[in-house]
């Protein structure tokens, strides 16, 4: 995919995280965004962060992380409608990834230079409102019985196929 921008730059990448309820999933997801080299991680709604309000470490997230919460940037905020506006005047292009009509296979999409790449809830997905959001959708097609993939094993898929 596209590793390169027209004048030269790397791509850079990014992902956002909205209401993954499992700790685990979350400490998963900074060990596969560090192996993916991605450069920011977003974690909104009720997704848990890597410390508490108090600054206590997340003994789950920690865990699955294995350290890797210490190298990846991330930053929460409550309201992923506020970051996505954010970031698409800073110029990313917005991806989401969920099973939608308009979605199309992630192995065919082209990513733009800077790149964010959304991922939702482990049994909802992106909401209607988050997928309206996006410029563009995709989706990992499934060839079982099963209608979707955890979402850490998804994001590793995505964030590796579009990794520089």
């Amino acid at each position: 995919m596209t590793k390169e921008s027209a004048t030269g730059g790397k791509a850079e990448r990014a992902a956002l995280f909205h209401n993954v309820r499992s700790a685990y999933n979350v400490g998963a997801l900074f060990r596969t965004a560090d192996g993916a080299g991605i450069s920011h991680l977003y974690l909104t709604g009720i997704t848990p962060t890597p410390t508490d309000r108090f600054g206590r470490v997340q003994k789950e997230i920690n865990k699955t992380a294995l350290g890797a919460e210490q190298f990846v940037a991330w930053e929460y905020c409550k309201q992923p409608s506020t970051l996505l506006r954010r970031l698409k005047n800073e110029g990313w292009t917005i991806v989401g990834v969920e099973q939608d009509a308009r979605a199309v296979n992630y192995r065919g999409y082209q990513a733009s230079r800077k790149t964010l790449f959304v991922f939702g809830a482990e049994v909802k997905g992106l909401s209607k409102q988050l997928r309206d959001q996006c410029d563009s959708l995709i989706e990992i097609p499934m060839r079982g019985s099963k209608e979707s993939l955890n979402v850490s094993v998804a994001a590793g898929i995505v964030l590796y196929q579009f990794s520089n």
